[in-house]
């Protein structure tokens, strides 16, 4: 693929990903009071978490689309550290929140393991203000890039555990494949913190990785939110 052609494909899903996403975000917000009573909380926490994740990729892939539009990548690397900022705070606290969204599903206890994950928030985001990470460059520096995700693969990999451990034991669908979703990411987004430095073609792996948070966002919505009963003809007639 042409890096032309690639820069197409990634400005036309990055435009659809967040229409898609902040579309979805105002349906749940303005359809809240819907939900019963029983489902309420957790509907309420799936939908900051992913009001939490449209904020931070609107500056990421939004970003990305404005610096594409300003002359190209290489010419506004500031640009695109600040998005890559965002987006890596606001995933954190994503993940945070699924954590939460687990303990109120199953109504866990936390111990150790859970503490230990939520532990990861706080480093993670003193980890990612050490200047040594250089925001600004177009290309981030290997072992901080490495470092940083590191406490991210930790805290995502824990909640994976929690969510397929649990749902499995209790034959919850909607976790379980919420789970399998959140696997698959981190298994598209891997080989790009590893390789897309070399082979530039890798990082293409974001947009299926991205599709599988839109993925969650669907079942959560779908199974959580009730469906409109169609108006009968003749009471449309009326």
């Amino acid at each position: 693929m042409s890096d032309a052609m690639r820069m197409y494909v990634e400005v036309g899903f990055n435009v659809l990903y967040l229409i898609v996403v902040w579309t979805m975000n105002g349906i749940m917000s303005a359809r809240m009071r819907d939900v019963p009573q029983e489902n309420r909380k957790l509907a309420g926490m799936f939908r900051w978490a992913f009001v939490l994740l449209a904020l931070g990729d609107t500056g990421h892939v939004g970003f990305r689309v404005l610096a594409y539009a300003l002359g190209g990548l290489e010419q506004n690397s500031a640009l695109l550290g600040a998005g890559a900022l965002a987006t890596a705070v606001t995933v954190t606290f994503f993940y945070g929140v699924m954590l939460y969204i687990w303990k109120e599903r199953y109504h866990g206890k936390f111990g150790l393991l859970e503490y230990s994950l939520l532990a990861t928030i706080p480093v993670r985001l003193i980890v990612m203000a050490f200047p040594q990470n250089d925001w600004g460059a177009s290309i981030p520096p290997v072992f901080w890039s490495l470092f940083r995700n590191l406490f991210l693969v930790i805290l995502g990999v824990g909640v994976l555990y929690l969510y397929l451990r649990d749902s499995i034991r209790d034959r919850d669908r909607l976790f379980r494949w919420i789970g399998y979703c959140v696997l698959f990411s981190y298994l598209f987004y891997t080989p790009v913190i590893l390789f897309s430095r070399d082979i530039p073609i890798i990082g293409m792996l974001m947009i299926p990785k991205t599709v599988m948070y839109v993925a969650i966002q669907f079942l959560a919505y779908f199974a959580l939110w009730p469906r409109r009963e169609p108006i009968p003809a003749s009471a449309s007639a009326d």
